[in-house]
C-alpha cells in the first residue's frame, strides 16, 4: 500500500484512473481482498474516489486554507494534565497491509456478529428503548451482572457503564483525591496508568511475577505510601497473563484490610479461560472492600462498550453520583443489545467457540516463537486472556524494536508503556486476538 500511496502522491495525475483490482492483484502479488481493503483505506484518506461503473480515480486536490495561528492554545492549556498520546496509538486500527499482533480486541472472524445483529435489531424495536433510562442502568442487565458475579450480589449493587475504561476513570475519581497514591502491579494495564494521569492520581508500582502481585511488597507499599486503593487484574493480567496464586489471594486482601484500603478488581478476562478452571473473583471473598469491574467488550466485539461496576456501601453511592454527572445515563439501545446478547441461546456456544479459536492461536504463537525466534523469552504461557509477554534479547530497545517491526509490516505493543516507572527489562506484548493462525505464523517469522 505504501508504494501505491507514493505513486498517487508523487507521480499520478489528478483524475487519473487506477488499474483494475485484477491488475493491482497481479502487480503486487497479493489477494483481491487485500487490494480492496487498501483501496478502501486510500479512499478514507481522500486520495482516491470510486465512480460506480467507471472505475477508481486519483482524487482532485482540495485547496487548503491558510493555517490559523493557534499558538495561543499553548498558553491557555498550561497547567492542565496531559493525556498520554500512546493510548490513542495503541487503539488505532492497524493499516490494511499490517499484521495485527498488537490488537487488544478480537477480530471479526471470532466476534458473535450474527448474535449482535439479531440483538441490535430486536433492541431497536423494543418500546421505550429511546427513552431516558435510570442512571444506574437497565435493571435486567444489572441483575445479569449480579448473577454472574455470585449469589451474594443483587442488581442494586451494580452500575452499568460505557466500557471498562470509563469504569476505571469513575472508580479512580470516586475513591481517590487528586494527588493520592494508587498501588498497581508492575507491569500493569496501560489503561489504568492513563486513567490515573487524567484523574491526577499517582500510580505506585508494586512488583509482580508469574503468580501475580507480591503480597510482601504490597504490604510494604501500603505502609510507606499510605495508599487507600490498589488496582489488580487477578485473572490473566494484561500484559503478562499471570493469575494471582491461590496462596496469595488471602494475603492481598488482608494487606488491604490492614491499610483500610479498597481493592479495584478488573476482571476483564472473565470468559477467556483457555486451560483449566478460572479462580473465583476476589470480590466474593470481601464484598465490602472490593470494587469489581467487568466488561463485555473483550468477549464480544470492540463496539459493544458495556461494562459493570459492582460495589457495596457508601462507595457505591459515590460511584453512582460520579456516573450520573459524567453521562446522565447510558443509551438504551446499547444496553438492550447487550442484554439480548448475553441471554441468547447462542451466547454459551459463542464463548466456547471463542475460547477454542484463542486456544489454537495461542498455541500457534508460542510454537512460532520457539521455532522462529528462540532468542526472545516467553515469560509465561498464559492459561487465558489474549497476550503473550515476550522479553527481548539482551541489548534490544523495545521502542526501537516496535519501529522496526512496523517497517516489516507487523504491529506489536512496546512493553515500556505498561510500567508505571522504570521498566524491569525490554519487553513487547504480542496479542493473538486480532489475527488468525496463518497471520500469527507469518508475523512472528517477520519479527525474528
Amino acid at each position: 500500500m505504501l508504494d501505491l500511496r507514493a505513486w498517487i502522491k508523487q507521480e499520478a495525475r489528478l483524475g487519473e484512473r487506477l488499474p483494475s483490482v485484477r491488475e493491482l492483484t497481479r502487480r503486487y502479488r497479493t489477494s483481491p481482498v487485500t487490494v480492496s481493503a487498501v483501496l478502501s483505506q486510500l479512499a478514507r484518506e481522500g486520495l482516491i474516489v470510486t465512480r460506480p461503473g467507471h472505475g477508481t480515480f486519483v482524487a482532485q486536490a482540495v485547496p487548503v486554507p491558510p493555517a490559523a495561528d493557534l499558538a495561543w492554545q499553548t498558553v491557555a492549556l498550561s497547567g492542565r494534565p496531559v493525556s498520554p498520546g500512546y493510548v490513542q496509538d495503541l487503539f488505532r486500527p492497524p493499516q490494511a497491509d499490517t499484521l495485527p499482533l498488537g490488537s487488544g480486541y478480537p477480530d471479526e472472524t471470532i466476534q458473535p456478529l450474527h448474535l449482535l445483529q439479531a440483538a441490535l435489531s430486536k433492541a431497536s424495536r423494543r418500546p421505550g428503548v429511546w427513552s431516558r433510562l435510570p442512571p444506574e442502568g437497565l435493571e435486567a442487565l444489572r441483575a445479569w451482572f449480579a448473577r454472574e458475579l455470585g449469589e451474594a450480589y443483587r442488581a442494586s449493587d451494580v452500575l452499568i457503564v460505557p466500557g471498562g475504561q470509563a469504569a476505571l476513570s469513575t472508580a479512580l475519581r470516586a475513591l481517590l483525591p487528586i494527588g493520592a497514591p494508587l498501588l498497581v502491579e508492575s507491569p500493569t494495564y496501560y489503561g489504568v496508568l492513563a486513567a490515573a494521569g487524567a484523574a491526577g492520581v499517582q500510580p505506585i508500582p508494586v512488583p509482580a511475577d508469574t503468580e501475580g502481585i507480591r503480597p510482601d511488597l504490597l504490604e510494604v507499599a501500603f505502609r510507606s505510601t499510605g495508599a487507600k486503593a490498589v488496582y489488580l487484574q487477578p485473572l490473566y493480567a494484561n500484559p503478562t497473563g499471570a493469575v494471582l496464586a491461590p496462596e496469595r489471594r488471602a494475603a492481598v486482601l488482608a494487606a488491604a484490610e490492614r491499610a483500610g484500603a479498597f481493592v479495584i478488581e478488573d476482571d476483564y478476562a472473565r470468559g477467556l479461560t483457555l486451560d483449566g478452571e478460572a479462580p473465583p473473583p476476589l470480590a466474593l471473598s470481601d464484598p465490602g472492600r472490593v470494587v469489581y469491574l467487568r466488561s463485555l467488550t473483550k468477549v464480544s466485539a470492540p463496539g459493544l462498550r458495556i461494562a459493570a461496576l459492582i460495589a457495596r456501601g457508601p462507595v457505591l453511592t459515590r460511584l453512582r453520583h460520579g456516573r450520573a454527572i459524567e453521562d446522565y445515563f447510558l443509551a438504551g439501545p446499547l444496553q438492550e443489545t447487550a442484554l439480548d446478547l448475553v441471554t441468547s441461546r447462542g451466547w454459551p456456544r459463542h464463548l466456547k467457540d471463542l475460547q477454542a479459536a484463542l486456544r489454537e492461536r495461542r498455541t500457534v504463537m508460542v510454537g512460532a516463537l520457539g521455532r522462529h525466534w528462540p532468542e526472545a523469552r516467553v515469560t509465561l504461557v498464559p492459561r487465558g486472556g489474549y497476550n503473550v509477554w515476550v522479553q527481548l534479547p539482551e541489548g534490544e530497545s523495545d521502542l526501537d524494536f516496535v519501529e522496526r517491526a512496523a517497517r516489516a509490516g507487523v504491529q506489536v505493543s512496546a512493553g515500556s508503556g505498561f510500567f508505571p516507572s522504570e521498566p524491569s527489562g525490554a519487553f513487547v506484548r504480542l496479542s493473538y486476538a486480532g489475527a488468525g493462525p496463518a497471520v500469527i505464523e507469518e508475523g512472528v517469522s517477520r519479527l525474528a
